[in-house]
């Protein structure tokens, strides 16, 4: 599918009037449901210089790259409702997601609308936000409260931004990244800067790792046992500007090591920075959203939870299996199929999924799996042939270019003679054929 290309009608603006810093959003959604919603929030900011500098450096990941892609403009997204504002973003070379939790106490203000979409960071914007001191008020407007009345002697600004297929994509695939982490450290904000002041300097090839060692913590080029291993560790001086402001920082780490995320501490609200296993490799791969899309969500799901729940609610797996009399294993493979279709976030530090509808159709993030489809192909043209089916053990032959791929699955391991398994050995998801064997095997064929 192609690139998607939306158009603000309107550029987000901040004025300043009697010491009053006002700031309205411009949004859009490629749901028009979503887009016809005037205004999601309006209200004053609790914490306005801390906010301001949390954004900035939203601003700054999504406007970077570290691969050979070049940085181009990619605005936020926003979650608004469950009296919380998250703002979640990627960098043009989709290696890092950032995220903005703003808990409650950080703003005060009315919810007017619950839902998520796009928001327009523009350079005027940022720079007066740049500008904002300490002890500043700023009220927030996310969309527009009062309807404005265009005349022909009127400027519009319009602003037409592009998103690449694969910045969607990593939307949905972090948050299966984020699930499987786990807290490594908690760094004090004295430690927390003594370590950045530590970075290494310039462009470095190679792992670096975070440890511990006699109360202190240090960069390294070695890993020890207990050290987070980090990719392009110069991606870390994305946060450099948060680092007089924060509390303390927080550092996950996937159960593969190839992955981890920072959670910086800051009163009343969280920045996450999760970083891919290095420069040259975002999140956008289709691999972690594969493993959870062998089982359909039935498209009454999507409706049904719209229906029920509000942006950033916490969604639970276990009640709502009680709920509706759903086998709490079938759950969990849901779960990460809504996930998987920009439906839920993940919180690392609460530990818990919270409900919103990326402002994408679900149709475009469905179609962004060639693997999925693929596969399906494979199904349909009855190309996948059981040799052993057991519980434990399966083994089956699938028609490839001229030859038959050999796949075995046994236990949580699976292996394929094909050149995608023999390349990536599984780090970067499962093949088409993998997938093929899974899929009939759950729809019991």
């Amino acid at each position: 599918m192609q690139n998607l290309t939306y158009q603000y009608d309107t550029g987000s603006t901040i004025k300043k009037s009697s010491g009053l810093h006002q700031l309205m959003l411009a949004h859009q959604s490629e749901l028009a449901e979503v887009n016809n919603i005037p205004c999601f929030f309006w209200g004053n900011l609790t914490e306005p210089y801390t906010t301001a500098k949390c954004w900035s450096t939203i601003a700054k990941v999504v406007r970077s790259s570290f691969s050979p892609i070049p940085p181009s403009l990619r605005d936020p997204i926003v979650s608004a409702g469950a009296e919380r504002l998250r703002f979640e973003g990627f960098s043009s070379c989709n290696g890092v997601y950032v995220r903005l939790d703003m808990q409650p106490e950080a703003i005060d203000g009315e919810f007017i609308a619950s839902g998520t979409t796009n928001v327009d960071f523009n350079d005027p914007m940022l720079n007066a936000l740049n500008a904002i001191q300490k002890n500043e008020r700023v009220t927030l407007a996310v969309g527009q409260k009062e309807m404005q009345v265009i005349t022909s002697k009127t400027k519009v600004i319009e602003k037409k931004v592009t998103l690449p297929t694969r910045w969607i994509k990593g939307l949905t695939s972090v948050q299966l990244y984020l699930v499987d982490m786990e807290q490594k450290f908690e760094i004090p904000k004295i430690q927390a800067i003594q370590l950045f002041q530590s970075l290494p300097r310039g462009v470095l090839k190679g792992d670096f790792f975070v440890s511990k060692r006699a109360g202190k913590f240090m960069f390294a080029p070695v890993p020890t046992p207990d050290s987070v291993r980090i990719g392009g560790v110069q991606r870390l001086r994305l946060l450099e500007g948060l680092l007089p402001l924060l509390d303390n920082i927080m550092v996950y780490e996937s159960a593969d090591r190839e992955t981890c995320a920072f959670v910086c501490e800051l009163g009343k609200m969280q920045l996450l920075m999760a970083f891919s296993p290095d420069n040259n490799r975002g999140f956008s791969g289709e691999g972690k959203v594969l493993e959870n899309l062998t089982q359909n969500v039935p498209i009454e799901w999507i409706y049904g939870l719209n229906a029920l729940l509000k942006s950033n609610e916490i969604f639970s797996p276990t009640l709502l299996s009680i709920e509706q009399d759903i086998d709490l294993g079938t759950m969990d493979q849901l779960t990460a199929g809504l996930s998987s279709i920009g439906l839920l976030g993940y919180d690392v530090a609460a530990n818990n999924h919270f409900y919103r509808r990326l402002p994408f159709k679900t149709e475009r993030i469905l179609s962004l799996n060639p693997r999925l489809k693929n596969a399906k192909k494979l199904i349909d043209n009855d190309e996948v042939q059981f040799v052993q089916n057991t519980l434990g053990y399966i083994e089956a032959l699938v028609k490839g270019s001229g030859v038959q791929h050999k796949v075995v699955i046994e236990a949580d391991q699976q292996r394929c003679t094909c050149d995608w398994y023999t390349k990536y050995q599984g780090k970067r998801g499962i093949c088409k054929h993998v997938l093929a064997v899974r899929m009939k095997r759950e729809a019991g064929e």
